[in-house]
């Protein structure tokens, strides 16, 4: 099969960038996106063009490091697969296919499909660890914790940091991967005791490095690449409002750690929880800055 590229090229940082078009040689269906973009940089290089640059590093949907807009949606038109995971069995002969790079001003280009995404990098660090010492390896029943809260733990963990949630977002808000960060560590016993300082700290860092705020529109979990992200949250599924505070009270299996819980996923309209374990007060009248002109605070609902 054959193809049609409509490609964003831009040398550097500092120059303008464009689109150009390109035709594709044979191409096998099976090939992952990625491979095909490698079978036409060797046409490129081997007619003295210069080849696409684009992100890419275990090619297995792990790393989070593969990273391109195509057709319109980040990482492609499938849902739960990184670009890696894209193959161009998903398209037809002749197509059009435009690849471009996430667009979102905390991720400026820097060649290419290649983005700067260390301003994420900053977010974990503002807060992304547990600096009390913890000791070696215990006994796996020493410390119990409910096995919901282990899930909804687990699940969190399950971002990769690809950024496809900003890409995706009209305010290029970081929020999804922000509660995600936070909430691996908040849920379980050694992430309590920094819960409020680690919220606030991520907060502020998302905040300065120019995100935008969440409007629940939903296009972050649309197009993650790691869906038990939401789907493992989805029976904290509810809609913002006074009745949710007594069901994740109960559902909790640590009180303190429900006392901010962030929302703005997927799930069947309603609203999927993230824990922050913070005040509603102090993260809530914190101004995002947005890449669009709406003006609208995030959804937040304290228990």
């Amino acid at each position: 099969m054959k193809v049609k590229l409509k490609v964003w090229r831009q040398k550097n940082a500092s120059t303008a960038g464009e689109f150009k078009s390109y035709e594709t040689p044979d191409l096998n269906p099976n090939m992952s996106f990625l491979e095909m973009l490698d079978v036409v940089n060797e046409d490129l290089t081997n007619a003295g063009e210069e080849p696409i640059a684009f992100d890419h590093d275990c090619r297995e949907g792990i790393c989070g490091t593969c990273s391109a807009v195509i057709n319109g949606k980040p990482h492609g038109p499938h849902k739960g697969v990184a670009t890696c995971q894209t193959y161009m069995r998903s398209f037809h002969e002749g197509d059009e296919i435009t690849v471009e790079p996430w667009r979102a001003a905390p991720f400026p280009i820097l060649k290419d499909l290649i983005v700067d995404r260390k301003s994420f990098d900053k977010i974990m660090q503002a807060g992304g660890f547990v600096s009390i010492r913890t000791g070696a390896a215990q006994d796996a029943n020493a410390t119990p914790i409910a096995k919901e809260v282990a899930d909804l733990a687990m699940d969190a963990a399950s971002c990769i940091g690809c950024g496809a949630c900003v890409a995706a977002c009209k305010n290029a808000s970081a929020m999804l991967f922000t509660a995600a960060k936070a909430s691996q560590l908040n849920l379980l016993p050694q992430g309590q005791p920094e819960k409020d300082r680690r919220v606030l700290a991520m907060v502020a860092a998302m905040d300065e490095a120019g995100f935008g705020s969440c409007t629940n529109q939903y296009e972050c979990s649309a197009v993650c690449p790691k869906p038990r992200l939401p789907r493992g949250h989805r029976a904290l599924d509810l809609p913002a409002g006074p009745g949710c505070h007594q069901r994740r009270r109960r559902l909790s299996a640590a009180p303190s750690v429900t006392s901010f819980a962030f929302h703005g996923a997927i799930g069947n309209g309603g609203a999927v929880s993230f824990y922050f374990g913070a005040s509603r007060r102090l993260v809530s009248s914190r101004r995002l800055s947005r890449r669009s002109s709406m003006s609208s605070s995030s959804a937040f609902c304290s228990a």
